[in-house]
């Protein structure tokens, strides 16, 4: 009864943007790509690291990464609460702020312990770019016009995880991996300016929502009643957990699989490039077919594609091209499906939108490193543990949409 009532909401196109579209757009995507910058530019750099500070395991360098995204989710849970309440625009500020802080702490660290605080910190920090940044656009943009919004964004934000590799390699040749994170704290810096400049708060006053714990838990219950935001989100934190696991062990499946460490860079920026594809195909197509036609028809082509990965990885027949080939592929199908799990599970959620980010991001985020890191540490010198996961990750959270949907798949509304 539920999605009855809420679907011609969802059908609307609701446009409040204080500013020109276009910048809009690209001004949330610089926000959000500040996060995979955080994390894609590091993946070059992670043998140098352990080198550095005298890290042995090659496998305990991907907590570089899973440290990030361990604080990057906890923090969500703040971030969104605090962004109905005291308005997105003081919120953002400060985060931006502290996570240009806490790259310059981590580009000055003597320890690989201290590295791993500033790590955490630095994605708790820049969490309220992932949180505040949906609450801000949900602010705006409403149903299909809020996902054609995030998929635009999602286009102009993959520029980064495709630059970011080859910013780090580059930063390698000509100096050391702590130029990295000051050039991440520059980027943050510049990204604070713009927003501050051009950004207007987008929440009325009327409308903002006290810190009170029993309202945030009343908030937390309607999240967690409602079948679409849950099951949306289950979804995204099981899919992030493959990608999560790809992008903490592709460094050393290419280095030590293939011994191709040269092409890091050129696979990386492939892969990504095929997310970007997807995610402007679903720009271009959502208005007309709908988020969920769209987003089952890709979970169920992944699901696919990792399976036909699997094949491959244990008959032996694993090789560079392949490898490429069928994870550009798969991330393909990610981009199509993710890009609609976020506007779907914020469906309902207009008078709660930060509070309710907040603890979906956390699921997602915190599910998917977990996830990620299990995968990550699985690695045993093939591509077997990365697919299984992936395949894994697929299966569940499609029986989980199916649940959510009441086994209503594949429909346009």
């Amino acid at each position: 009864m539920v999605h009855r009532i809420m679907e011609p909401q969802a059908r609307t196109t609701l446009d409040r943007s204080p500013i020109r579209f276009a910048e809009f757009v690209a001004l949330i995507a610089a926000m959000m790509a500040l996060t995979s910058l955080g994390i894609d530019s590091m993946l070059p750099a992670l043998p140098a690291i352990g080198d550095s500070l005298g890290v042995a395991d090659p496998n305990h360098r991907q907590y570089v990464i899973t440290a990030f995204l361990l604080g990057f989710s906890v923090a969500q849970l703040a971030h969104g609460p605090l962004a109905d309440r005291f308005g997105r625009r003081p919120v953002l500020a400060v985060a931006l702020f502290a996570y240009a802080a806490t790259n310059i702490v981590a580009a000055f660290s003597g320890s690989f312990a201290l590295l791993l605080l500033a790590r955490a910190t630095s994605g708790a920090a820049v969490a309220a770019a992932r949180v505040v940044t949906i609450a801000l656009v949900r602010d705006c943009f409403a149903g299909r016009a809020m996902a054609r919004v995030m998929s635009l964004a999602f286009i102009v934000f993959m520029v980064a995880p495709v630059l970011a590799p080859t910013f780090g390699q580059t930063v390698l040749l000509v100096g050391s991996w702590r130029i990295i994170f000051g050039g991440i704290a520059a980027v943050s810096a510049l990204v604070l300016v713009w927003f501050l400049a051009r950004m207007p708060e987008t929440l009325a006053s009327e409308h903002r929502i006290p810190l009170d714990p029993r309202r945030l838990l009343r908030g937390y219950g309607i999240v967690l009643r409602d079948r679409y935001a849950v099951g949306y989100t289950l979804a995204a934190a099981l899919l992030s957990g493959g990608l999560f696991g790809f992008i903490g062990s592709v460094q050393q499946i290419v280095f030590d699989v293939f011994r191709l460490p040269n092409l890091l860079v050129l696979i990386f920026a492939a892969v990504a490039g095929t997310m970007a594809l997807g995610s402007y195909f679903n720009a271009r197509i959502v208005m007309r077919f709908g988020q969920r036609l769209i987003s089952h028809l890709a979970l169920s082509a992944l699901i696919a594609i990792a399976g036909i990965h699997l094949f491959v990885a244990l008959s032996g027949w694993e090789n560079i091209v392949s490898f490429a080939i069928l994870q550009a592929l798969m991330m393909a199908c990610f981009g199509l499906a993710t890009s609609n799990f976020s506007s779907m599970a914020m469906e309902n959620m207009g008078e709660i939108a930060g509070t309710a980010s907040s603890l979906q991001g956390f699921v997602s985020t915190m599910g998917g490193a977990v996830i990620g890191a299990w995968i990550g540490q699985s690695f045993d010198g093939t591509t077997v543990p990365l697919y299984s996961g992936f395949l894994i990750c697929g299966l569940v959270a499609f029986v989980v949409i199916m649940i959510a949907e009441r086994g209503r798949m594949f429909q346009p509304a």
